[in-house]
């Protein structure tokens, strides 16, 4: 006979729900002012608990900042799955990454705020975008659609321009079809010649069944 696993007592549910507390609003804290600007205390005040608890779940704020970037990661890489999983152009799949990154900085401007300042002093556009982003230039190179000189280079400098347009379409700053511009600019820096990058670019986008949200 099989038995199911006991659920969890009152203690631990309540020790799960203080820490996804203190996680949201550790989120909400560094979306709202970057994470070197953020106090634990900022944060234990933001989740409603008492300051000590913070330490009953976290060893400092590096660890809660690597707690943040693991969910910040994990609904990033299901976007970037969702957007382009029946795509065949390798450049039609960086096109549309891109793409769905910008126009997020308008639909989620919570979510875009926190990618932005968090990638300051965190990195975030490597650690998160770098795995997805690498595979699909490679790809995109070795199947002879695009050519770059030096593959770390071209990621660095597409990494760096989509942050920039994110910031810029945050701050009000960008026109309304700034995503389309911007996956036409990262296409023609990743050597597609720029008729066809326009035309790659301006492609409909799949539909979008997975969206991350800050306060999740």
């Amino acid at each position: 006979m099989v038995t199911s696993a006991p659920s969890p007592d009152r203690h631990a549910r309540r020790r799960e729900q203080t820490r996804a507390k203190l996680v949201q609003a550790a989120r909400t804290m560094f979306a709202r002012q970057g994470v070197d600007n953020t106090r634990i205390n900022e944060i234990t005040d933001e989740a409603d608990v008492g300051f000590g608890s913070f330490y009953n779940h976290f060893e400092s704020k590096e660890a809660i900042v690597e707690a943040v970037l693991v969910e910040t990661v994990a609904a990033q890489g299901a976007a970037i799955d969702a957007v382009t999983a029946d795509l065949d152009d390798p450049a039609e799949v960086i096109a549309a990454a891109h793409r769905y990154f910008v126009r997020l900085a308008r639909s989620d401007p919570d979510w875009a705020w926190l990618l932005v300042r968090m990638d300051v002093s965190h990195d975030v556009v490597a650690s998160a975008l770098g795995p997805f982003a690498r595979r699909d230039l490679r790809r995109a190179v070795k199947a002879g659609r695009l050519q770059v000189s030096d593959e770390r280079v071209a990621f660095f400098a597409a990494g760096g321009a989509l942050l920039a347009v994110m910031r810029a379409v945050l701050d009000g700053q960008a026109p309304k079809d700034a995503d389309t511009h911007h996956a036409e600019g990262v296409l023609r820096l990743f050597g597609l010649p720029p008729d066809e990058a326009a035309e790659v670019a301006r492609r409909p986008l799949p539909p979008v069944t997975v969206t991350p949200k800050a306060g999740r």
